[in-house]
């Protein structure tokens, strides 16, 4: 099997052309993108390495080439610059995989062995995408650590299909911004991307919210109305916690999803959707499938393509540059000069577990701006669990932490209705989906 190496670094060059051959590849390599393709169409080589960043033609404007001229190689991306634009453009024009320097030998041998295996099981290497590029913004989600980079690939492959995703995460982990990655790096940018949060309305009006209603279908409907579905048009309809519609509403968004048609409330006109399917939820849908709290047809047309969206404590590696993206978005916000980061600062927040994510650290980087006198964000200005005061005081005085107290308080409730959900809910003075959430979240075991 040939292997060629495009990149503009000797030592690289050299070093891969040691590992590779000691792997029996016969190995061949180019400094540059113009010599490299002259070898790509001479040496027709099965998997092609190659290097970003190089002088004159780059290895983006190679893949271009590669792509046109329909040459037949499997494609490896090498680049020093972690960023997410260019892994979802190199993944868009047909790279197999992605790798960054300083190379880990480890990663690089892992991804040769399963290209290769890709190649040996088959006459033919077969690409994942034949997709063209096209320019577009890709500067709001940041990362570096391997997990995300492996969600960048994700988005690459499945932005410009129509297939419906399901992103799964804790909250605040940034689901709906990868939905809009998604969305604006589709062939669709341009048509609307709209949010409907599922936890937030009532079963009846979430219904008329998505498939809309007529006049008159109801007391106070005076005017017809277009749900968001129609709304859409060709777009994305992002479903925020999905896990929190009903089991009417769970009917009628699976019979849409099987049909492409829809009818609005009190309506007779079947009326046709091109829009995609995007849903998230940070519930374990799965659990709730096996406990009959959602439709296991549902889920399944749903989870077509899965993204897993790992908590941010999983991925420390990320958080410093998160930081720099947020602090100069919050800082230009806010108008203030905050330029640097104390290095303590920088410990303490990689070191803490952040249970609210992503979120919960823009949260706390918004307050230190906030409170700092000067350029410097200093560790003073965290919050004293971050900073490392004194956490323990309330607890050491009997005060109990309020998660605990809302957690028996919805119990007691519960019991006091024998699992009524609609007395719970009048009780508390909270919507069932707003109810159902909390069971889900404190794994109460008794479900009505």
């Amino acid at each position: 099997m040939k292997v060629l190496i495009i990149d503009d670094e000797l030592s690289i060059r050299e070093h891969l052309e040691m590992f590779l051959q000691e792997k029996g590849f016969e190995v061949l390599s180019a400094e540059n993108g113009e010599s490299g393709i002259r070898l790509l169409n001479d040496q027709k080589p099965d998997i092609l390495v190659l290097d970003i960043r190089l002088p004159g033609i780059d290895g983006i404007e190679v893949l271009r080439r590669i792509k046109k001229e329909d040459i037949a190689v499997s494609i490896i991306m090498i680049t020093a610059f972690h960023d997410m634009e260019t892994t979802i453009r190199a993944m868009q024009l047909g790279a197999d995989d992605y790798i960054h320097k300083p190379i880990d030998i480890d990663e690089l041998d892992a991804v040769i062995d399963k290209v290769a295996g890709k190649l040996r099981s088959s006459s033919s290497a077969e690409k994942l995408l034949t997709l063209t590029s096209r320019d577009y913004r890709a500067d709001s989600i940041v990362a570096r650590s391997r997990s995300m980079r492996e969600i960048f690939k994700l988005i690459g492959l499945v932005s410009d299909s129509r297939a419906t995703v399901l992103i799964q995460g804790e909250s605040g982990t940034g689901k709906e911004l990868i939905a809009k990655t998604i969305h604006f790096n589709s062939s669709s940018g341009g048509e609307p991307f709209i949010p409907v949060n599922c936890s937030a309305l009532v079963e009846t009006l979430l219904e008329t919210e998505l498939f809309g209603h007529e006049k008159g279908s109801f007391t106070g409907a005076i005017y017809q109305k277009k749900g968001k579905i129609e709304l859409a048009r060709n777009g994305t309809i992002f479903f925020d916690e999905i896990g929190d519609i009903g089991a009417n509403l769970q009917v009628k968004l699976l019979r849409f999803l099987q049909e492409r048609e829809f009818e609005r409330v009190g309506g007779e006109e079947r009326i046709h959707s091109g829009a995609r399917i995007i849903a998230a939820t940070n519930s374990d849908l799965s659990t709730m499938v096996e406990t009959h709290r959602f439709r296991e047809d549902l889920y399944f047309r749903l989870k077509v393509v899965e993204i897993h969206v790992p908590p941010l404590r999983e991925r420390t590696s990320d958080i410093p540059l998160l930081v720099e993206h947020l602090l100069r978005r919050i800082t230009l916000q806010l108008q203030k000069n905050v330029t640097k980061i104390s290095r303590e600062t920088m410990e303490s927040l990689i070191n803490y577990k952040w249970p609210g994510n992503v979120r919960e650290l823009e949260n706390v980087l918004t307050r230190a701006v906030v409170l700092s006198k000067g350029d410097t964000l200093l560790k003073e200005y965290l919050p004293d669990l971050l900073s490392g005061g004194p956490p323990a005081g309330p607890r050491a005085r009997g005060i109990r932490p309020l998660d605990d107290v809302v957690r028996d308080h919805v119990l007691q409730a519960l019991e006091f209705t024998n699992w009524e959900m609609t007395k719970t809910c009048g009780l508390l003075k909270i919507s069932r989906p707003t109810l159902r959430k909390k069971i889900l979240k404190y794994q109460f075991k008794k479900w009505p």
